[in-house]
This record gives C-alpha cells, sequence and structure tokens, in this order.
C-alpha cells in the first residue's frame, strides 16, 4: 500500500515520523509525497497553541477531501486532547493517542487490515521519506513530561515521562547515518529528563552517541535551563558535539515566570549562560519568549526587554500567548489585549533582529565548517546553502554541477547576504579542524 505521512508542530512530532516511514517500510508498505496516490494517510497533529490547533483541524479535513478513499489515521496532542471530537473529524478511521504512539504503525496494520509481506527481508533502507530531501534526521529519545508550567497542556497531552533505551538509539542513528544523514538532533518533550526511568541521564545519552556512532554531527533539541547536568559543558569537547542550545526563557520578568511556574530565576538563567560561553566562546544560545501572558504590566515587559537583550539570543521564537482550556493560565486574571500583543511581538521581533544582525557580524572572518544541504538560484547567482555546527544559516557561491550536497566543508565567513538572513562563505581547501583547540563556529 502506498502511505503519506503528514506531521505539524515541534521536532519530536518529526522525529516520530521519520520512525513511523522506517517501520511502515519494514512492513512492506511504499511512502509516497502525493495525498492523492495514498491508500493510507497519517496526520501527526499539534495543540500547543490554539492556532496549532485550528491548523490541525484544517490538516485532517484537507487530507479527507484531496483523498477521500484513503483509510485517515491521526495521532498527536490535538488528537489525544479531544478524540471524541477527532472522531467526529469527516474521514477519520482511527485516532492513535500519545500513549499509544510508539506502536502506531503495528495498531494501525492490525486495526485497519495493512498487514503486507516485505518483498525483501532485507530491503534497502535507502528512501525518500519526508516532503524535503534532508541530511538532518530528528531522534526521538524521550516522551513526557513531569512538570506544569501553568500555560502548557503538553503535559497532559503527552502522559508520564518514557525513555528510550540506549541501544535502540545508537541503532537507529547508525542506521541513519549508513543512510546518507550526516547529522541528527536528539528530541524529546523533557529532555532533560532522559533515563529518569531507565537509570541514565543525559549526559550519558550524549556521550553515548558519541562513542558508539560516527555519524558527524550531534545536536540536541529544546532543553529546560535547569535541566543541565553539572558535567554538561564538558561535552562540548567534543567538536562532534554542536555548539547550539535552544534554552527556554518564556519571560525574562521573574513575577512572571513565577505565575508560569517555571523553575528557573532570570538571575540563575544568566549564570548558567555566562557559564556555558566560559567554556564554549562559539555556543549560539537561542530561546522562545511568550508575549502577552495574563498580568504581564508594562513594567514585567521592559524586564522582559532588558533581560533578552543583555543575554544575546542568536535568534528568538516569539509566541504571542493564547489561553488553552484545561491549562492554570486559562483561568488567570488580567489578560493583556490583542493589540498589546500585536505591539510587543513586534518590539520583540525588532530587538531581536538586531541580536540576530549582531551574530552574524561578529561571525565575520572566522573560520568553520558547512554541512551542504541544498542549492538555489537568485537573480542568476548560484547558491549551496546550509548550517555551521553553531546553526547559523551560511551560503557559498558555487556552480549547481558542484557536487556539495550532503558533503561537510570547511569555509571562511567573509559577509552576510544583502537581506540580512545568512552569512557568505568562502570555501578554504586543505583546511584541517580535527585539533580540539580549533572549534568550529
Amino acid at each position: 500500500m502506498f502511505v503519506h505521512l503528514k506531521t505539524l508542530g515541534c521536532r519530536l512530532n518529526e522525529a516520530e515520523m521519520e520512525s513511523w516511514s522506517r517501520e511502515f517500510h519494514q512492513r512492506g508498505h511504499q511512502l509516497t509525497r502525493d495525498p492523492k496516490q495514498a491508500d493510507l494517510v497519517v496526520v501527526n497533529t499539534c495543540a500547543v497553541t490554539e492556532e496549532a490547533v485550528r491548523k490541525s483541524r484544517r490538516l485532517i479535513r484537507q487530507a479527507h477531501s484531496k483523498n477521500p478513499n484513503a483509510k485517515l489515521v491521526i495521532s498527536g496532542c490535538y488528537a489525544s486532547l479531544n478524540p471524541a471530537e477527532s472522531f467526529k473529524a469527516v474521514g477519520v478511521d482511527l485516532v492513535v493517542s500519545n500513549q499509544d504512539k510508539e506502536q502506531l504503525v503495528e495498531i494501525v496494520s492490525r486495526e485497519l487490515d495493512l498487514n503486507v509481506m516485505p518483498e525483501m527481508a532485507t530491503e534497502s533502507g535507502d528512501l525518500t521519506l519526508l516532503p524535503r530531501n534532508r541530511q538532518r534526521a530528528f531522534i526521538k529519545v524521550q516522551d513526557g513530561c513531569r512538570y506544569q508550567c501553568t500555560f502548557c497542556i503538553v503535559t497532559k497531552a503527552r502522559g508520564d515521562e518514557r525513555s528510550r533505551s540506549l541501544p535502540s538509539i545508537i541503532e537507529e542513528i547508525n542506521w541513519r547515518h549508513a543512510e546518507g544523514v550526516n547529522e541528527v538532533v536528539l528530541a524529546g518533550v523533557h529532555l532533560g529528563g532522559y533515563g529518569s526511568d531507565i537509570g541514565s541521564d543525559l549526559s550519558e545519552l550524549i556521550r553515548t552517541v558519541l562513542d558508539e556512532t560516527t555519524i558527524p554531527r550531534v545536536r540536541i533539541g529544546s532543553l529546560e535551563p535547569w535541566d543541565l547536568p553539572d558535567d554538561f559543558p564538558e561535552l562540548f569537547k567534543n567538536p562532534r558535539f554542536m555548539p547550539h542550545l535552544h534554552l527556554p526563557l518564556q519571560s525574562g520578568a521573574d513575577s512572571v515566570l513565577q505565575r508560569m511556574a517555571r523553575r528557573c530565576k532570570v538571575a540563575e538563567y544568566r549564570k548558567l549562560v555566562n557559564d556555558l560561553r566560559q567554556v564554549v566562546p562559539e555556543l549560539n544560545i537561542t530561546t522562545d519568549i511568550i508575549v502577552g501572558f495574563p498580568g504581564e504590566s508594562d513594567q514585567e515587559w521592559q524586564q522582559s526587554l532588558q533581560t533578552v537583550e543583555a543575554i544575546g539570543f542568536g535568534h528568538i521564537h516569539i509566541f504571542a500567548y493564547s489561553p488553552r482550556d484545561g491549562t492554570i493560565a486559562a483561568t488567570l486574571a488580567n489578560p493583556v489585549s490583542r493589540e498589546c500583543k500585536r505591539q510587543r511581538s513586534q518590539t520583540l521581533h525588532e530587538l531581536g533582529e538586531q541580536l540576530k544582525q549582531q551574530q552574524l557580524r561578529d561571525a565575520i572572518g572566522k573560520q568553520s565548517r558547512l554541512l551542504v544541504e541544498n542549492h538555489s538560484d537568485e537573480s542568476g547567482q548560484s547558491y549551496w546553502q546550509g548550517y555551521t555546527p553553531n546553526f547559523l544559516r551560511a551560503e557559498l557561491a558555487a556552480p549547481a554541477d558542484a557536487g556539495l550536497k550532503n558533503t561537510i566543508i570547511d569555509i571562511e565567513i567573509t559577509g552576510v547576504s544583502d537581506d540580512g538572513e545568512r552569512l557568505q562563505v568562502k570555501r578554504l581547501l586543505n583546511c584541517n579542524y580535527s585539533a580540539p583547540l580549533k572549534r568550529s563556529l
């Protein structure tokens, strides 16, 4: 059968989709990018915001309208929080809860009678499974969260913390590397809680991945700032562990963080970042900020802006607060008006852009390495694009037939693109980055 997979939301949803892709293939099914060709459509939904819920509903409707004859399966946070509503959606044949996601392919095969004998027991895993050609794979290592941030519905949707075994993670990474992937991102709902249920921890996970695989690049997904183990900075001594951390701050005012039930104060966050940068000067710190949390005063908002500027983030994901039924925050008094949230979001966006431009300018003249991911033509100029280790987008002027895709090349950063979005680089030949003291950006 032909199977089409579609996902919304977080990196964990991306990782789950990749895992399902492999399992469907191993059972003898074929993956297709075209939903109209599919016999089965699986939609992995999101519910982190009301907008995500609307997009999930729309995606379900579109999946059915594009191919009403296909079996339609939905999973993810929206489906788990609203199973009755999900089943009522037009065309839905099966809802698989987050708690059963690990067995989704087995459940779908059993419930919808999709069992197919594989053509070959050792059939190649070299597939183009995802909507775009990728050199980076998201590896799900953990699910669930023990914390109760007042704005978050995902804890209820994902359930208790559950960690994958180290052998199964290593097996998947080695498989993906053999498939041609050169970079993996370890993803989880509460990544810092990895191993709490199996007698391990995040540091052991990363060390094991670095010791028992040869994949050139290892990244980690979003990580709560209070979760970093004491020995975590030492992991960056291995140049295969990429110097980029996404540490959600959510607000730069302690009083707002308290209402959010966050476990890290602003001073603690700033000390953490400063300590990390002392060990890894090239470390790129990115973050999430929620704008217009209930009761956020002008003074609290100014505190947030001052905190963001002082820390100097490489990128800021900005979320205008929207209430989610079932969360404590949805019951809080003094909501911030939509217009105020819009104005504050615009101000923060402008500040974030200034900080990003400063980081890009500071990189000029430095040497680094680039994982080349794709080619593009702009205004008659041929470019190859990718990311530096600390996750700065970069472009190299080179012919389309240069054969650079999915290669890791040595570069020197020469400038910033006219639109301010990417570094401009030139290729360095016979350059050696193996020396530990020459960590790349």
